[in-house]
């Protein structure tokens, strides 16, 4: 770790994290809050993918629908309207919607090399937004002289990296750079995920070998066409289950603090002080 002991974090002139788990237990919360104090920079990886690194393919994937619509085809081929995605921090829904879910086309799902094909997409842009996390560090210092960092990642950083490998790259730059700190959730916040999920199923990204077996799995189960919200509600405990010990591996690089701690936390200062102790609390040789 960059950081040996609580005070020598505590210490720090230049504070920078990365938060990892499960999307829904607090990361992008903690990460507005930090941002909030006025000294941290808060660099958001789904919303680089969804605007640096995939905003023209979501935006494209808009107009062909409006193609549909003869007016707006009128007004796209004379270029008098203009079509664009409106990602924020909060509000990532056009990415997720160009995900998509796969299945029946009649029930709005796409045909499964059509949603490989996206998903493979996502995987190179989040590769890529994790990256840029080097030059973004030094452009919030350079440019507007924040000391301290925070990079807020998405829940499915933990499926294009390779945890068990010490030797991994992305994760040896991004551990050089900052302190991973995973939320871990409980059995209970795990519940009240898919519970919310089956509530609410929205596309998400799956490592590939994950993806197709449950596919292959599902279809054997649900004969005949498949259809895309029921797949993804059935897919999702799956792969919440999948991607826990690969957490628990990214965290040997980090310390780990409990979702409901993140949750009583009411301001930077909090903040700073649950890493100081989560680092003390971290036992030699792993997390």
């Amino acid at each position: 770790m960059i950081h040996s002991t609580g005070q020598d974090w505590l210490d720090a002139p230049e504070k920078r994290v990365m938060l990892f788990g499960m999307s829904g237990l607090g990361k992008t919360h903690v990460a507005s809050m930090l941002r909030a104090a006025g000294t941290w920079f808060h660099y958001s990886v789904d919303y680089r993918i969804g605007t640096r690194y995939m905003g023209e393919l979501i935006a494209d994937d808009f107009k062909r629908h409006a193609m549909q619509v003869p007016l707006l085809r009128e007004l796209l081929m004379s270029d008098s309207v203009r079509i664009r995605s409106n990602i924020t921090f909060h509000n990532l829904a056009p990415l997720s919607t160009y995900l998509g879910k796969p299945g029946d086309p009649a029930r709005g799902g796409l045909a499964f090399a059509d949603y490989m094909a996206r998903q493979n997409q996502h995987r190179a842009a989040e590769i890529a937004a994790l990256a840029d996390t080097a030059p973004f560090i030094e452009r919030a210092r350079r440019i507007y002289g924040y000391r301290h960092f925070v990079c807020d990642t998405s829940g499915s950083i933990c499926e294009v990296v390779d945890p068990d490998d010490p030797h991994d790259p992305l994760l040896e730059q991004l551990s050089a750079l900052m302190l991973p700190v995973w939320i871990r959730g409980t059995e209970a916040h795990t519940a009240a995920l898919i519970r919310r999920f089956d509530a609410a199923p929205k596309p998400m990204y799956y490592q590939p070998a994950f993806l197709d077996a449950a596919w292959r799995d599902y279809g054997r189960e649900h004969p005949g066409p498949v259809d895309p919200d029921a797949f993804v509600r059935w897919t999702y405990a799956r792969a919440l289950a999948h991607r826990q010990p690969r957490y628990a591996a990214m965290a040997r690089r980090g310390v780990i603090v409990e979702a409901d701690e993140i949750a009583a936390i009411g301001s930077a200062g909090d903040f700073v002080r649950l890493i100081a102790r989560a680092i003390d609390r971290k036992t030699p040789g792993g997390a």
